[in-house]
C-alpha cells in the first residue's frame, strides 16, 4: 500500500527522501557531515510542525491510514492473545474485536474497534462501524471478564456506530445504551484508550470506564468536524471552523474533565513507529492496572458513576 501522506507532513517527508538517497554516498566524509546537518533540521522541524497542530489537522492524524490499530496494539502490547468471536444472538461482528490476553503479570480482557488497511479490509471490518452485535459481543465478552475477575481495557477507533437500515431494525441504540448501562455497574476495573476516531456513540459504546485515556494526536466528539459542518453550514467547506468550535483534541477534554491522561505519541504521530507507540501506551496501562488494582470493587463502581454524573452539568 503506497504511504500516506498529509500535506503538512509534506516537507518533512522531503527532507527524509533527500537523507535516503544521500545514504547511498555516506562513506564520503563530506555527505556524512552533511546527512547529519539535515537529520538535525527535520528533528527541529517535527517538533516545530507538531508542537503547533490545529484541531483539524490532529483529526487528519487520528485518521491517518498508517496508524496501529486495535490489533496492532494488541499484537504488540500483549500475549497470549485468544480472541473471541459472536454475540450468541445474531453473527460475529468484524468492527470490534476482543479476547483475553496477557499484558506483563496482568491477565486481561481487551476489546476494540478495528478497521482495515485497504478496500478489502475495510469492507471486511465495515470500516471500523459496529453494527448492534457487535456491542452485544463487546458486552458478552465483558460480562466474561467480570465472571472470572479480570480488568477490562477498551481501544476506541471508530467514525461511528454503523447507521444502516438493518442496525436500526436490530436496536443499535439499545445495544448502545444497554452497553453504557452494564459498564457503569461491571465489577471489573475498566481503561478506556481513545487511540484513533472517537466518534459518538460509536465510540461511547465501549468508552464508560474508571480511567479514560486518549492519545495525543486523536479525536473525541458527539459528532465529525464534516456531520457538524454539514449541519450548521449545509456543507463540508467548514469542517475546520467546526473542528475549533467542537473542542475535541486531547488538550480540550483534558481541561474539561471528560478524560483522565494524554498519552503521548512517537515525534511525527504513532504511524510513524507503531512498536513506540505501543510501548509508551503499554507503560501507561500497566500503571494505570497496578492502581487500580488497590481500589475495592464497591468504591471503584461509586466513583465511576460519579466520574460520568458531573459530565455535562450546568448552572446557569
Amino acid at each position: 500500500m503506497a504511504k500516506v501522506t498529509l500535506e503538512f507532513e509534506k516537507p518533512i517527508y522531503e527532507l527524509e527522501q533527500k537523507i535516503e538517497e544521500m545514504r547511498k554516498y555516506a562513506d564520503n566524509p563530506g555527505i556524512a557531515q552533511e546527512i547529519e546537518k539535515i537529520e538535525k533540521r527535520v528533528n527541529h522541524l517535527q517538533r516545530s510542525v507538531f508542537s503547533g497542530l490545529t484541531r483539524w489537522q490532529k483529526v487528519q492524524l487520528a485518521r491517518h491510514p498508517d496508524r496501529p490499530y486495535t490489533l496492532d496494539y494488541i499484537n504488540l502490547m500483549t500475549t497470549d492473545f485468544i480472541e473471541l468471536h459472536g454475540d450468541r444472538t445474531v453473527k460475529d461482528d468484524k468492527a470490534i474485536v476482543g479476547g483475553f490476553a496477557k499484558l506483563n503479570e496482568y491477565s486481561v480482557m481487551v476489546i476494540g474497534h478495528q478497521k482495515g488497511r485497504d478496500t478489502k479490509s475495510n469492507l471486511y471490518r465495515n470500516f471500523g462501524m459496529p453494527n448492534p452485535e457487535g456491542y452485544r459481543k463487546a458486552l458478552r465478552l465483558m460480562k466474561l471478564a467480570e465472571k472470572f475477575k479480570k480488568p477490562v481495557i477498551t481501544l476506541l477507533d471508530t467514525p461511528g456506530a454503523f447507521p444502516g437500515l438493518e442496525a436500526e431494525e436490530r436496536g443499535q441504540a439499545e445495544a448502545i445504551a444497554r452497553n453504557l448501562f452494564e459498564m457503569s455497574h461491571l465489577r471489573v476495573p475498566i481503561i478506556v484508550v481513545i487511540i484513533g476516531e472517537g466518534a459518538s456513540g460509536g465510540a461511547l459504546g465501549i468508552g464508560v470506564g474508571d480511567r479514560v485515556l486518549m492519545l495525543e494526536n486523536t479525536w473525541y466528539s458527539v459528532i465529525s468536524p464534516e456531520s457538524c459542518s454539514s449541519i450548521l453550514w449545509r456543507s463540508w467547506d467548514y469542517k475546520e471552523q467546526a473542528a475549533e468550535a467542537l473542542q475535541l483534541t486531547a488538550p480540550d477534554l483534558k481541561k474539561q474533565g471528560i478524560i483522565d491522561e494524554i498519552v503521548p505519541e512517537p515525534l511525527g504521530g504513532a504511524h510513524r513507529d507503531h512498536a513506540k507507540a505501543a510501548e509508551i501506551l503499554k507503560a501507561q496501562l500497566l500503571n494505570e492496572l497496578k492502581h487500580l488494582s488497590k481500589v475495592k470493587i464497591e468504591k471503584l463502581i461509586d466513583r465511576r458513576i460519579e466520574k460520568f454524573s458531573r459530565m455535562g452539568e450546568y448552572s446557569g
